[in-house]
């Protein structure tokens, strides 16, 4: 097998993985996370082979990159340690309370307070890691970029479809079992509405960037009826207008999951994004304009009042402090904070900890925080915390320097998408824990390499203009 055939398999099971993890359930169960761990390592053992024989090089977005690749390999370093049994007087320096915990226990003298939890969590990390590494090196091409972007929306349009018609036919579905919650609201193929919304807000963002991509393309002016009419033909069965039906079905999805914050994220991070973009290309075409305000006036309006957005409104309506508990899992959280500000209570501890500071207040089981900040300050300390911070920041400002600076405009399409994506995933992470399920993890990881991919692939010139076709 040729080294070039080598690679394009690499990639083609890199995509499949892509489209493959949102199906069980998010990947939020043992056996499909381990199975996302298994084919992430033998995807990077294949291209760590072809790097070694030196028929694979690093792209120039993997190299300018290096910084949040430190600090993921830094943060799986900090989550090892904290699986490791440590001298006694040692733990008791770098963490007192989980000391005074281990002693009354029968654990090891481990920073963690939950040590198994924490060495499944490092596996994630480390798969994660690589998901990143992956995506820089293997989107070496416009096409490729493309193909991913492509394959990501179409996932996103299969899971709003899917999650629709269920609704809608009253067949509520958990997948292949009945609902046990969230009954008459989306899910797609996840047990939580939130969960499928998050997805479905990166998706609609990487696909706004692929429509912007192709809006930005000039068109001829039509010389007679019969060019108005070929052109009109083309231009109806074109990649644009099934992005756009693409992007609608998504709408249709988002809103039937009736998540508050899935919907109210999506049209802020819309809204800011379409302003910036303005600002960035400093220039406002009519198909830009249209699109923007289709989607901000046209599906909401039109789209959603038919699907029932006004159940989400209601529910936004309904939302007070005194009815939701999960400000007070929050605030109940900051304790536990005060208590391992620097070590924390171990990656994936959350579930096992939170009971120890669980108030009156809040008489559930709580799993997770239902705010991704304060699960990563309670679980990885501040220090750590800020570190992932800081990365996901720099991420998001490489997405808008690219918009700012690229001339290519499939890549300032991706760079509004992947920018798009992320901030609002990190306004719906504020109430919500979408990056504690592997599949929506691993897809804001991805997000965060398309933001570098965006700003450092190298520019391809488009075919010479006697040999290439005439412009759709």
């Amino acid at each position: 097998m040729s080294t070039a055939a080598a690679e394009r398999y690499l990639f083609y099971a890199f995509v499949g993985l892509l489209v493959w993890l949102p199906l069980p359930w998010g990947s939020h169960r043992a056996w499909s996370w381990s199975l996302m761990e298994i084919w992430v390592a033998l995807i990077s053992l294949g291209c760590l082979l072809l790097y070694a024989a030196g028929r694979l090089q690093l792209s120039r977005a993997l190299r300018a990159a290096w910084p949040v690749v430190l600090v993921l390999a830094l943060v799986a370093l900090w989550i090892r340690l904290q699986s490791m049994p440590l001298p006694a007087a040692l733990l008791g320096w770098l963490s007192p309370a989980a000391a005074a915990v281990h002693g009354t226990a029968f654990e090891g003298n481990t920073l963690s307070l939950e040590r198994f939890a924490t060495r499944v969590n490092l596996g994630l990390t480390l798969t994660y890691l690589q998901v990143f590494v992956l995506t820089l090196l293997l989107l070496s091409s416009a096409a490729r970029v493309r193909l991913l972007l492509a394959a990501v929306v179409l996932g996103g349009v299969f899971q709003a479809s899917y999650g629709s018609f269920l609704t809608l036919s009253g067949m509520d579905f958990d997948y292949l079992t009945l609902k046990e919650v969230n009954r008459g609201a989306a899910t797609g193929t996840y047990i939580n509405r939130n969960h499928l919304a998050g997805y479905l807000e990166m998706t609609l963002a990487l696909g706004v960037g692929l429509l912007v991509a192709n809006l930005a393309s000039r068109h001829r002016r039509h010389r007679d009826w019969r060019d108005t009419t070929r052109r009109t033909l083309k231009t109806l069965l074109s990649e644009k207008v099934r992005l756009r039906i693409y992007l609608t079905v998504m709408v249709v999805g988002l809103v039937m999951t009736r998540s508050r914050m899935g919907n109210s994220a999506f049209f802020i991070s819309l809204t800011l994004a379409s302003l910036y973009w303005v600002v960035a290309t400093r220039r406002l075409t009519r198909g830009t304009v249209l699109l923007f305000t289709s989607l901000l006036l046209v599906d909401v309006w039109v789209v959603g009042n038919f699907f029932g957005i006004e159940r989400v409104v209601q529910r936004l309506e309904q939302t007070t402090l005194q009815g939701e508990q999960r400000d007070e899992v929050s605030f109940d959280a900051l304790t536990a904070i005060a208590d391992y500000p620097v070590t924390g209570v171990g990656a994936g501890s959350f579930y096992a900890v939170f009971p120890i500071y669980q108030r009156g207040e809040v008489p559930l089981y709580y799993d997770h925080a239902h705010n991704d900040y304060a699960e990563f300050a309670v679980e990885l300390g501040l220090p750590a915390t800020a570190l992932l911070g800081g990365a996901v920041l720099l991420s998001l400002g490489v997405a808008l320097r690219a918009q700012r600076q690229r001339h290519d405009r499939l890549m300032k399409g991706v760079a509004l998408g992947a920018g798009m994506g992320m901030l609002a995933l990190l306004i719906h992470s504020a109430v919500d824990f979408n990056l504690q399920i592997p599949a929506n993890a691993a897809l804001f990881v991805v997000l965060m390499a398309l933001a570098w991919v965006s700003l450092y692939l190298e520019h391809e010139p488009a075919a010479h203009p006697a040999a290439a076709p005439a412009a759709a």
